[in-house]
């Protein structure tokens, strides 16, 4: 059975559990490393205050009774009709299960809620199983450059779905 629940800042030992993991099993998928986000970083108030930024819903998936996927979708700064979906994953044990589909629904449904126009995401070059998942639920390239990545010369893929005829 799958469920979707949303998090408040007290969930934050739930949200910990699967950002650490997600970051320890797909290292290639995200911006930031599990190194980040560990000793010095593994703090309440960090984690508290990942799952309070200002107008964000934060999610997760439960499958039979355990956490197995998160997604955020938070404000665009620069777009006031935009969102972006962040901190995307599913655990392995899950994948197949339509874990990523509910979580990507979910965000767009909260997106489409708040009137934003189009929901936005960055996906790592490379990560062609993620980019599948985006193009199946509408996503598309912008062409627009994304964020720089550690190399200094590759780049994120930024790609957004229109929630217009949501």
């Amino acid at each position: 059975m799958l469920e979707l629940r949303t998090l408040k800042s007290d969930d934050w030992p739930i949200w910990r559990e699967l950002r650490q993991a997600a970051l320890a099993e797909a290292p290639y998928a995200f911006g930031s490393t599990l190194a980040e986000w560990q000793g010095a970083g593994d703090r309440e108030e960090r984690w508290r205050a990942r799952l309070e930024i200002p107008g964000a819903h934060n999610v997760i998936a439960v499958v039979d009774g355990r956490p197995a996927g998160m997604a955020s979708g938070v404000p665009v700064e620069q777009a006031e009709d935009s969102v972006e979906l962040i901190s995307m994953w599913v655990s392995p044990a899950a994948r197949g299960r339509g874990v990523g589909d509910s979580l990507i629904q979910e965000i767009a449904r909260w997106a489409a809620q708040r009137g934003a126009k189009a929901l936005r995401l960055s996906v790592m070059p490379g990560n062609e199983n993620a980019v599948a998942l985006y193009e199946r639920h509408g996503f598309a390239d912008t062409g627009e450059p994304g964020d720089l990545l550690p190399d200094g010369t590759g780049r994120e893929r930024v790609m957004a779905k229109d929630l217009t005829n949501s």
